[in-house]
């Protein structure tokens, strides 16, 4: 099954600040046709103004993903970790037990960003945050995980959840293949540029959902920068 959710159809806030699209119910926005896919809980589309952002809040078991689009941001919290994540690359905090953080756009220009969440397997772990930079070239034309709970996925960055995070950077014409369990739930979004997954055409930041399948083919109709989460 694969159903394609319109950019369009998304929940929408603007708060000045932050222009936000939301693929699954969060804050003000309440669809119960869509409270999450799987175990993945949250898929925001955010656009953080320039010297703006998220002030210090908590949360607690929940694998928190954050793939930075354009621009950067700066993360600082509880723990004592700091750092700036830029474009393309990625940051995961594992709330566990609890975690205040804050997540800021220092940059002189508009940060853009996907935040993902994913429901934890490892209820009241040690918290945790890390970042890596994951250069676009080394995922051209196919996929490359990024982020993980997976062991056998070495160089990601470590969640607990059973649960990948992947990225592929595709060239006009160019497809990528990927295997999936059927019994697991996929999401997928392309940055920029339409795709065709498995023949079904998506237009840039729609999402799609997929279930029961055993692979995936993504083809991209212009240059195309693709992020998949693939969960229990």
């Amino acid at each position: 099954m694969i159903d394609i959710r319109p950019f369009a159809t998304l929940g929408h806030a603007d708060h000045g600040w932050l222009n936000a699209r939301h693929h699954f119910s969060f804050a003000d926005y309440h669809d119960p046709g869509r409270m999450g896919w799987g175990a993945i809980r949250v898929w925001n589309d955010d656009e953080i103004a320039a010297r703006s952002g998220f002030p210090p809040h908590p949360h607690s078991d929940m694998e928190i993903i954050t793939y930075v689009r354009t621009g950067a941001i700066t993360h600082e919290d509880s723990m004592g970790n700091k750092g700036r994540t830029a474009a393309g690359d990625v940051q995961v905090m594992s709330a566990g037990t609890g975690v205040r953080h804050a997540e800021f756009n220092l940059e002189d220009e508009a940060t853009t960003l996907f935040q993902i969440w994913v429901l934890t397997d490892k209820r009241g772990a040690e918290p945790g945050w890390g970042a890596r930079q994951f250069p676009k070239h080394e995922r051209n034309g196919s996929f490359v995980t990024l982020a993980s709970g997976f062991d056998e996925d070495e160089g990601a960055l470590r969640i607990h959840a059973a649960a990948r995070v992947m990225g592929a950077t595709l060239e006009a014409g160019e497809t990528a293949e990927l295997s999936l369990d059927p019994s697991r739930h996929a999401y997928l979004v392309a940055v920029n540029g339409p795709i065709e997954v498995n023949g079904r055409r998506a237009e840039p930041r729609d999402g799609v959902a997929i279930a029961g399948e055993e692979k995936v083919t993504i083809k991209a109709l212009e240059g195309a920068e693709i992020v998949l989460v693939d969960a229990r």
